[in-house]
């Protein structure tokens, strides 16, 4: 009798990627990856959000939808616009002072 090995995260095209917390852009390209060769229709509905029913004359939703979560975890992992330009207006200027000290060279660096 033959036995049947635990097929490991990403070994099946059945089984959509592990998010554990942590390499959040690592995740979410796979999972676009993912979504994109199950079907477009289900991407789309992710990505731009499927035609979610309100309750006549109240506005209110009838559910939540995957369009919300992905948000969520977008907005949770990646941040908003303005926080995306903070982060690089950081960066930027923490590139434009690195300088070379006097008695470094090019290999310490």
């Amino acid at each position: 009798m033959t036995s049947v090995k635990f097929l490991g995260e990403g070994a099946s095209l059945a089984r959509p990627p592990a998010f554990n917390g942590a390499a959040y852009m690592y995740w979410k390209e796979r999972m676009l990856i993912f979504l994109e060769a199950c079907s477009f229709d289900i991407l789309e509905a992710v990505i731009d959000g499927p035609y979610v029913p309100t309750i006549a004359g109240t506005g209110c939703l009838t559910a939540k939808t995957a369009k919300e979560m992905w948000d969520t975890l977008q907005q949770t992992h990646e941040g908003t616009t303005d926080v995306k330009r903070a982060r690089i207006s950081t960066l930027m200027h923490e590139y434009e002072l690195f300088n070379m000290k006097k008695e470094e060279s090019v290999n310490d660096m």
